[in-house]
């Protein structure tokens, strides 16, 4: 079998207390689907957690509307870490979650009627969409931006997680991996500027290249129709000397931790990445418990030390509260899950 990557499963968020920025993101952003939420240590990430076994609860929530999910990751052997310094547009890791929505303005107009912290105001993309930013509770930023993919339709004035904005040091360079391994090959745009959509950002007033990347192919497997295309931007920042996110800190510390991509067939993608020079740091080499849903994961690094993350997904929670559990290894890897399926997910929805 050849390697199929879905779609972009979610985005990990570090986050001081779970359950509580949970609730802000089913506010803001509709992400009120429980796919998992369990208490546990994460062994396998000891290289990244300062050498030693750490414990942590974590919950992955997704939008009905379609889009990727939320890990959001609270450690609870320890206090987790916020940068030394502020993170500012360019330097390298996941500076911002992109979150698509059917009406921008509409997104624009709730956030702001019910006193969400909106950095700048509605704008432009250089590809003429409507954008704007805004920053939860922890210091995370995230832009809004159009999209006409959707699963269904719900309530939300947004849907899932669309991408990620990544500061890395040569674009080029980094195309390598989200480009040639990941397949985010079409290019949208590939500017030089001072970008006016950028201007309410830290940094932001900064000249910097910035390259939109979607997907030329269209995507396959058992989520691809939930999860969508998605879209990777990345950004170099002109004349000043960025810094990693991440430096002196460990994974699962405070901000994006990493960006996930819900794959087939992880053996053909090691041996890919590994090929291209970019080999696995992290494995399970088995299938994972998570609680309610289970699978394999492994981790590689991009060329500045941002984490990706894949997992080949083998069960998942249709329905919790009547035991409806979904096993994955012997579907068809290239065909969708059958919608009235995944619209069954409804049922696992966390009121407020």
């Amino acid at each position: 079998m050849a390697k199929i990557i879905s779609g972009i499963q979610q985005i990990g968020i570090g986050i001081p207390d779970m359950h509580e920025a949970w609730k802000w993101y089913r506010g803001a952003f509709g992400m009120d689907i429980r796919m998992f939420e369990e208490s546990a240590e994460a062994p396998d990430m000891a290289n990244y957690t300062g050498g030693k076994v750490q414990s942590r609860i974590a919950a992955l929530a997704v939008n009905m509307k379609g889009g990727g999910g939320f890990e959001i990751w609270q450690y609870t052997s320890r206090e987790p870490v916020s940068p030394k310094e502020p993170v500012v547009l360019g330097d390298y890791g996941i500076f911002a979650g992109k979150m698509k929505a059917p009406n921008v303005a509409a997104a624009y107009n709730y956030h702001k009627a019910n006193g969400y912290n909106i950095l700048g105001e509605l704008g432009k993309t250089p590809d003429g969409g409507d954008t704007f930013f805004v920053i939860d509770p922890y210091e995370n930023i995230f832009q809004v931006v159009q999209s006409d993919d959707w699963f269904s339709t719900t309530e939300s004035v947004t849907g899932g997680a669309e991408g990620s904005i990544i500061g890395v040091s040569d674009i080029d360079k980094a195309r390598t991996l989200y480009s040639d391994i990941l397949g985010y090959d079409k290019v949208v745009y590939d500017e030089e500027d001072v970008f006016t959509d950028f201007s309410g950002l830290p940094g932001g007033g900064q000249t910097m290249r910035r390259v939109l990347l979607r997907r030329q192919q269209p995507t396959s497997g058992s989520f691809s129709e939930f999860l969508g295309s998605g879209s990777v931007e990345l950004v170099q920042v002109q004349g000043s000397q960025p810094k990693k996110i991440f430096a002196d800190r460990y994974w699962g510390d405070r901000g994006f931790i990493h960006l996930c991509f819900d794959i087939k067939d992880m053996n053909a993608i090691k041996a890919e990445c590994e090929s291209k020079g970019y080999p696995f740091t992290v494995d399970s080499g088995e299938v994972f418990d998570m609680g309610e849903a289970s699978g394999r994961f492994s981790y590689i690094e991009d060329p500045d030390g941002t984490l990706i993350e894949f997992v080949e997904t083998n069960k998942i929670p249709i329905v919790k509260k009547i035991g409806w559990y979904l096993t994955l290894n012997k579907k068809n890897p290239e065909k969708p899950l059958p919608r009235w399926i995944l619209k069954m997910l409804s049922f696992n929805r966390v009121k407020d």
